[in-house]
């Protein structure tokens, strides 16, 4: 496995050696010491989901404020999306970037988001099953989110608007400027 750090360095993208021949493929998904290793610090994660949809269904961007923020490792199973991350760790000097990435079934690279940043994806085949762990669970009375077309942000999701579907509460989600402060780039989320 590769760990590539990307524009913001908390953000890694994980290459995993894919082993195959003409009767398929084996790869290795997940390994927590290498893991570890990579980012310098322990991630216990608790909890694994996954979600279908089709082509133009952009999901996020969502986070959950402490003490119940998470970190992701996401990847794709079938189909591809473009994945986002978006630092909203007040202090950071990267406060407000984004990375966006072109996960696949086929290049199988998968996405560490790590807490204070929020996500998304946009699903750019025709369906794509979507798959990731997080360190934390769900809960509703943390769970916040950020608009997807905030112009703040500049995201350039890579459909048009007119092919985008969105949930309700997606298309209601604050703008950047009104983001709920809770993240402070000092502070280490990881500590246990």
């Amino acid at each position: 496995m590769q760990f590539i750090a990307q524009t913001i360095a908390d953000v890694i993208l994980v290459k995993p050696k894919v082993h195959g021949d003409e009767r398929g493929y084996f790869v290795e998904t997940f390994r927590q010491d290498k893991f570890e290793a990579a980012l310098g610090y322990q991630v216990n994660f608790v909890q694994d989901n996954e979600s279908k949809s089709s082509r133009g269904v952009l999901r996020g961007l969502h986070y959950q404020l402490a003490p119940h923020a998470q970190s992701k490792l996401v990847r794709v199973i079938q189909g591809a999306v473009l994945d986002v991350a978006v630092d909203i760790r007040a202090g950071s000097p990267t406060y407000g970037q984004h990375v966006a990435v072109e996960l696949s079934a086929e290049n199988k690279q998968q996405l560490f988001v790590p807490r204070g940043f929020a996500h998304g994806f946009v699903v750019l085949s025709e369906t794509a099953i979507f798959a990731y762990k997080v360190d934390n669970y769900y809960s509703p009375e943390c769970d916040r989110g950020l608009a997807f077309d905030d112009t703040d942000l500049a995201i350039d999701w890579r459909l048009s608007l007119d092919d985008l579907q969105l949930s309700s509460k997606d298309t209601q989600q604050p703008a950047f400027s009104e983001l709920e402060m809770d993240f402070d780039f000092k502070i280490n989320y990881y500590a246990r």
